[in-house]
């Protein structure tokens, strides 16, 4: 409850909306969305031993073919059967290792409960408010952000990452 009552005062503070945002990385780097501005943002949610954990792959393409004008963060997160059971060492090992990932990656966070991060309640009060779909039904679940730092898109996490769906909004 204590939780939920610090990431809502957090998320009513905030007015430069993704922004606002820094969260800790992987590389044990910030992560300063302030610094993405005038690009695209694509928010996943991950895990390493899921079913659609090779999405991975589609990632790392997509953020190599587009990365004059897109930005992917991962956020790995352990709310879905306990398929992100790794820390994050080992969850840095596990994306280097097996899908060469260079894209930016947060710490493990929640992205569902009361202990929701404060990045993913912001995104889930957007898709409501825009009237998207919450994507966060299970792990690789997608938010697009434009280049003004608003949600224009969410994608189920069954929608892969090189599929029309997302690349109508990149071409």
């Amino acid at each position: 409850m204590k939780s939920l009552l610090l990431t809502l005062i957090l998320s009513a503070t905030l007015t430069g909306g993704i922004y606002d945002f820094k969260v800790a990385g992987l590389d044990g780097k910030e992560i300063d969305f302030s610094k993405f501005k005038g690009k695209k943002i694509l928010i996943v949610n991950t895990a390493s031993k899921c079913g659609l954990t090779p999405q991975y792959e589609g990632l790392e393409e997509l953020y190599k073919k587009y990365k004059d004008k897109l930005v992917i963060v991962g956020f790995p997160a352990n709310n879905f059967a306990g398929q992100e059971p790794l820390n994050n060492s080992e969850i840095k090992d596990f994306c280097k290792q097996n899908y060469g990932v260079t894209f930016p990656m947060a710490e493990k966070i929640s992205v569902k409960g009361d202990d929701t991060h404060a990045l993913y309640t912001w995104l889930k009060s957007q898709a409501k408010e825009k009237g998207f779909t919450d994507p966060v039904t299970w792990n690789f679940g997608k938010f697009l952000i434009n280049e003004k730092g608003e949600l224009i898109a969410t994608f189920s996490p069954r929608t892969t990452p090189m599929s029309e769906e997302i690349l109508k909004y990149l071409n």
